[in-house]
């Protein structure tokens, strides 16, 4: 076995500023693109301002600009990777989060609320046909999920899937709210499940969408009403990790794995430590213990697995920037279950201290268990060539001394 460390970076983003989108774009969507880009800036400027410490963001991008254009350009990409010792990157929308987003509400999100159906899903696949010529750079290592806006139309979405496929993406991210439509235990999705599980497409959920007017007012954010709402912030993020945790909890309970064993499903950055071990133990709590919930009736029989069974088979978590808290669980989540990813281009990853993370953080961890959370889970999970893979760590990769270092937290 080689010394260096094969690391797989399960969230990652990229994406090109929401106007470079426009050759993506279909050429009939252009003059209404032209008009709703400058629409869009404003609104995302006024989020920037009311959802981040523009002087503490500033201060964090200014050494490094240069560097941040990796969420758009491959050779700085490409340094970034190199830098971090990262083989392989799993990559989803909204680069530099305000700043590279597809248009038409078709960003990392996906939300349903104020969208148009055909315009959001113009913005999807433009985004989709740039990730697919991105990726195609070196398909070994960038591994790039299509953004689907599936509440629309399952058919759309089941050709939308099949394209992906045919150019070279097979994961997926979908809509973590779906408003006033319809939840992920209804059956008019089965079509969609059964393209995934037919072709190998893994369904991705990335936390951050949350339903905002029940946070920040009806009118953020254009309207700031921080004076009337104090707290708001400090709600939002308490709450924001339940929503990614939401469709797993309908597509469990409603037989979607039980119908469609093979599927397979990502919950990315999700605060491993403090929310999967007790939404497990409610889940099959209420499984098991019939006397509990006797009187609500029979909604176990069509189950033949327990829901944290139905969770050890068929999902996988993106555990970013994953604390040395939550590696101490991993036998609890499951060691086969947790894949490390490093956030970039986001302030709040582990980049650009990648490598003294490593150290501080997985000093002490057993050798065995440290190599699958950084890489080999990810190349199960995803069907990674391992030897291509090895032979770029084998050149680039962080040294597997770092298990045992005596770090900060060893």
């Amino acid at each position: 076995m080689s010394d260096k460390l094969i690391v797989v970076s399960s969230d990652c983003h990229a994406g090109l500023h929401i106007a470079d989108y426009k050759p993506y774009v279909e050429s009939k969507y252009h003059d209404i693109m032209d008009t709703a880009v400058p629409v869009q800036i404003e609104i995302t400027d006024k989020a920037e301002q009311s959802f981040l410490i523009k002087e503490i963001n500033d201060a964090w991008r200014e050494p490094i600009k240069k560097q941040l254009t990796g969420a758009w350009d491959y050779d700085e990409r490409i340094a970034m990777l190199e830098q971090d010792g990262i083989a392989a990157e799993v990559i989803f929308p909204d680069g530099i989060t305000e700043m590279n987003t597809p248009p038409f509400g078709a960003g990392l999100g996906l939300s349903p609320r104020n969208a148009v159906p055909e315009l959001q899903w113009a913005g999807a696949m433009a985004h989709n046909r740039w990730l697919a010529e991105f990726c195609a750079n070196d398909p070994a290592r960038h591994i790039g999920v299509a953004s689907i806006p599936l509440l629309w139309d399952v058919q759309q979405a089941v050709d939308a899937v099949r394209w992906c496929v045919d150019n070279g993406l097979k994961s997926v991210m979908i809509p973590t709210l779906w408003g006033d439509n319809d939840p992920y235990h209804h059956v008019k999705y089965d079509p969609f499940w059964e393209v995934f599980q037919e072709l190998g497409v893994i369904v991705h959920f990335h936390s951050g969408p949350a339903p905002q007017p029940e946070y920040f007012g009806e009118q953020w954010p254009m309207e700031d009403l921080s004076d009337k709402l104090p707290g708001a912030m400090g709600i939002y993020v308490s709450e924001v990790m339940w929503w990614l945790y939401r469709p797993l909890t309908f597509m469990i309970w409603g037989g979607v794995f039980e119908r469609f064993p093979r599927l397979k499903v990502v919950l990315t950055e999700g605060g491993t430590v403090f929310m999967l071990p007790p939404w497990l133990r409610l889940l099959d709590h209420n499984y098991f213990d019939v006397q509990f919930s006797a009187k609500l009736g029979d909604f176990r029989s069509y189950l033949s697995m327990s829901p944290g069974e139905y969770f050890q088979r068929n999902v996988a978590v993106g555990a970013s920037c994953v604390p040395r808290a939550d590696i101490e669980l991993r036998n609890i989540i499951g060691i086969d279950k947790m894949m490390w990813g490093s956030d970039y281009p986001h302030p709040e990853g582990t980049w650009p201290h990648t490598q003294e993370y490593y150290l501080n953080t997985f000093a002490g961890i057993p050798e065995k268990d440290g190599r699958k959370i950084l890489g080999e889970n990810a190349i199960a999970w995803y069907g990674l060539d391992r030897a291509r893979l090895q032979a770029v760590a084998d050149r680039i990769g962080p040294s597997s001394a770092i298990f045992h270092a005596t770090g900060e937290a060893a």
